[in-house]
């Protein structure tokens, strides 16, 4: 039988390593499920990813949540949480809604091509006088 005390004690012992493990897979993870959306790709690696991703950014917010448990109330907390959830948001949103998260990405990538292109026609213009 799996004790929660120790796994939780565990958690928190080994926070710096689990926290260094876990902040950036859970940000590779959910790159890869909006990278799997923004290449069109069939419903199944899309789930697949949002799956995987999912797991870390739920482990990410249990682990907080033992730091919660003992009553630990700091910054950082908020913060790996509120990671934790915006990810484990985005992978349920891609893996449910794929057609408006590809429109959103969309969006955003023309917006980012248009504000480029206005900076380097605004250094241009710039170095010509």
């Amino acid at each position: 039988m799996l004790d929660f005390n120790a796994v939780a004690e565990f958690s928190r012992h080994h926070c710096v390593a689990i926290c260094a493990f876990l902040v950036p897979t859970n940000l590779i993870l959910t790159s890869l499920t909006l990278f799997c959306v923004a290449q069109i790709r069939p419903t199944m690696p899309v789930s697949l990813a949002s799956g995987i991703a999912s797991v870390f950014a739920l482990s990410l917010f249990f682990h907080v949540s033992t730091w919660l448990m003992v009553g630990v109330v700091m910054i950082p907390t908020f913060v790996l949480l509120s990671l934790g959830a915006i990810c484990l948001f985005i992978n349920l949103w891609a893996a449910l809604k794929r057609e408006r998260v590809q429109k959103y990405l969309r969006f955003g990538w023309h917006f980012l091509v248009e504000l480029v292109g206005r900076s380097n026609s605004f250094k241009n213009s710039s170095s010509r006088l």
